[in-house]
Parts: C-alpha cells; structure tokens; sequence
C-alpha cells in the first residue's frame, strides 16, 4: 500500500525534507504544503543581495518547478493548516480540505518578533522574514531615504550594510552594550560597531525603543522614540529583533513543546508518525550535552534529512556542529559552534586588518569560534569541536602555526594522551 508524506512548511527544512526522502528511496506520495503563494526558497539572502536588488528571484528558489514535478514532489501553495487529528492521521487546511498522512513532518520555521511598543505596527515599520517582505521595502530602498533599523543581529546589521552601501541614511538602535551581544563576545560586537560606524552609519547600543509615532513635523515619516527620549525620524523601519517558532499546530495536536517542538535525535516527535525538523524543532545536541532550538539554514538542511532518513528506517542521528554565517560589506562572519558558557577566548590575528578568529574555550575545550575572512580557522574548528579534542590555547593564538596544522597537532596530542589509534582520530 502506497504511503503518504505530508510536510507542513514550504522553507528550507520542508524542501530539504522532501527532497532527501526521493533520495533515500521513498516512492510513496510526497504533499508538500507552504503558507506563502512561492516555491520554496533560501532566506539568507533576501537581506542581502535579493534586497541589494543583485539577485535574480529565479536564483532564490531551491528546487525550480521541474524539478518538483520530476520526482513526483506534489506542492500546495499559498494555504494553512489548520488542524491535525494523530488518532485519525489527518490534517485539516484553512479551506476545510483534509488530507491524510502516514508520516507528518512540521517544519512549520518560525515568524517574526514584534516591537513590544506602541507604533509596533505602523504602515511605515517593516519586518523582513519572507520575499513579499522585501518585495514590498525594495521601491523605498534608494538612496537618501532616512531608514531606521531597530535590532542588532545578523538581520539589523546586513539590513543596515546593504542601505548603507546604496545611498540611505541609516541609523541602527541596538538593544544591546554591542551589535551581535546574544551570539558573540563583546570584543566581536565591539569590532562590528566600529566597522558600521566607519560605512557611515549613526549607531546606537544600549537602546531601546519605546514608541514608534507618526512625525509631527512634516507627516511625512515617522518618530522612534528611545528610552532616552530622543526622537530618531525615519521614511521607513526595518525591525529585526528575533523569531518565535511556530508551535500552535503541534501544541492543539497534543505535541510536547518547549521553546520550539521537542524532537529526539531521529526528529520524532512525542506522537507518532510526527517529526519536526527547522527553526521550529528543539532537538538534543551530544556535543554540547543540552537541548537546542538552531536558526539556520545548516540546522534545517541537517535535520530535513534526517527526518527523512528515519522515516525511510535509515536512522541516522543528527549530530553536528552548529554553524551559521553573515555578510557585511566586505566582511564574511563564519561561526563554528555555541560558545555558552565559554571561560577564555583566544584572538588570532589583528582585527585592525579586518581578517581575525576569536576561539571561545571552557576549561581548555574548543566550544566554539567567530573567523572574520578567515576561513581556514571556521574548517579547523568545526573539526576540532565535532571531535571533541583537546585544544592548545597558545597554539591556536600562534599565526607562525598554519590553520591547518592545529587540527594535525591536536590530534597527535590527542592519540599521545588518550592511546587512541589514527583510525579512531580520523
């Protein structure tokens, strides 16, 4: 009897899913549902180039139409579920449709946070999760616009580049003491404040917003209002301030939940036939010994296929190291791991060139790094941190070392201190 996979989710972890179960052998059908009325397509760079106006939309889209139809891929565009029935193994659509699964994967992602403000959402605030987002900011993104971006992250601060770049005046508000405060240590945020300020954009840490009001003055834009009191005016807001997973759908359908959908390694969740895997899927990381909830295109594609693999009973434990990127001006961001927690960082090379690491230990293990143009020492750790040697601060500070050779010198060190085989270090 043929089998039914259902995915409820038309990004990245959905679209990877699909596609790993064609490769895994499934020959059952395949629904893939999305809310959004577009083929599934990559997110990172609709806040960079896609915005920049440098990327063709058909170069967004992960698989073209062909492909989906090719491998017998059934797409449903542009509509919501919502309802599942476990007992009955049926999902519900916003038009009353049920449709029925033997295996149902929820890469539901996640939507954005608001302002917890007055003005939150004003006609002029904008909040860039989707291509209709961008889509509807590119006709005001030319330059001499005043643009405000209200958040620090990877989505504040390349927002903040692209304008730049093109000609808008920009004024950044940040939360935080730095840029980037949640993912890296202050001397990384401090290095990137310093690289937005000198691209000339006016930025602000330490502040936040308490009201988003319309301009008094000419009615023509719009006044943030800070903590200080001070009045930021702006033609447009872009607002990045982080993402809540979807967890409604799972939560009615009796699926246990905890800042995200509680997976196991396999991306089961606690009812059968129902996996979750993306943005929205907590999952249990053995590296680091604790549950995570990753936002990244490396944890989507991971634990689509993944999902895929247990469905077709090919288990195949999802266990890798953490990584996730950004591009800012001329600057490439690559981080390797999670650095909670972290006791000691170790700086190769000089940020004064604008190509450096910061490696984060604890008690002498590599938990993670952030390589500014740096790209060798983003491989090497995610080696060193997937393996779990044992790491040299002085070597790893030491630039005479090729990059290259730390990871051979770490494992030597390892075999000498642990009697392991080459074999078990490899």
């Amino acid at each position: 009897m043929t089998q039914t996979v259902v995915i409820v989710g038309g990004g990245q972890a959905g679209a990877q899913s699909a596609v790993s179960l064609r490769q895994e052998g499934f020959t059952g059908r395949i629904v893939l549902i999305g809310d959004e009325p577009v083929l599934p397509y990559q997110r990172p760079p609709l806040s960079k180039t896609y915005l920049a106006g440098e990327l063709a939309k058909e170069r967004l889209f992960i698989k073209p139409a062909a492909f989906y139809e090719k491998v017998n891929i059934e797409h449903m565009l542009g509509e919501t579920v919502s309802g599942i029935d476990p007992s009955e193994q049926l999902i519900t659509l916003a038009s009353e449709q049920t449709l029925h699964y033997d295996h149902l994967i929820l890469a539901t992602g996640g939507r954005v946070r608001t302002m917890p403000c007055p003005g939150a959402n004003h006609p002029r605030v904008n909040y860039l999760r989707t291509l209709a987002d961008v889509e509807a900011m590119q006709d005001k993104f030319i330059e001499g616009t005043r643009l405000v971006v209200i958040g620090g992250g990877y989505i504040g601060l390349e927002t903040a580049a692209v304008a730049v770049k093109h000609g808008l005046k920009v004024t950044l508000l940040v939360a935080r003491p730095t840029p980037l405060g949640r993912v890296t240590s202050p001397e990384v945020g401090k290095f990137f404040e310093d690289v937005h300020r000198q691209a000339g954009v006016t930025l602000s840490c330490n502040t936040e917003v308490t009201a988003i009001e319309d301009d008094a003055g000419d009615g023509k834009g719009v006044a943030i209002v800070t903590c200080s009191g001070h009045r930021v005016l702006a033609d447009m807001v872009v607002v990045g301030i982080g993402l809540l997973p979807n967890v409604e759908l799972a939560e009615t359908a009796g699926v246990a939940c905890d800042d995200g959908i509680l997976v196991d390694e396999y991306g089961r969740t606690s009812v059968d036939n129902i996996y979750a895997a993306g943005d929205c899927a907590n999952h249990p990381n053995p590296i680091y010994q604790r549950r995570m909830r990753l936002e990244s295109v490396q944890n989507a594609v991971d634990q689509g296929k993944t999902v895929a693999a247990t469905i077709c009973g090919k288990d195949k434990p999802y266990a890798q190291v953490p990584w996730f990127w950004s591009d800012q001006y001329e600057l490439k961001l690559q981080t390797a791991g999670i650095n909670s927690g972290y006791d000691q960082t170790v700086l190769r090379g000089d940020p004064a060139n604008r190509s450096f690491a910061v490696f984060y230990l604890r008690e002498g293990r590599l938990l993670a790094v952030d390589a500014i143009n740096r790209p060798a020492e983003f491989v090497v750790a995610r080696n060193i941190i997937s393996k779990g040697l044992a790491v040299s601060a002085e070597r790893l500070q030491d630039e005479s070392i090729p990059a290259k050779a730390l990871a051979d010198e770490l494992s030597e060190e390892r075999v000498k201190k642990e009697g392991l085989s080459q074999q078990q270090v490899a």
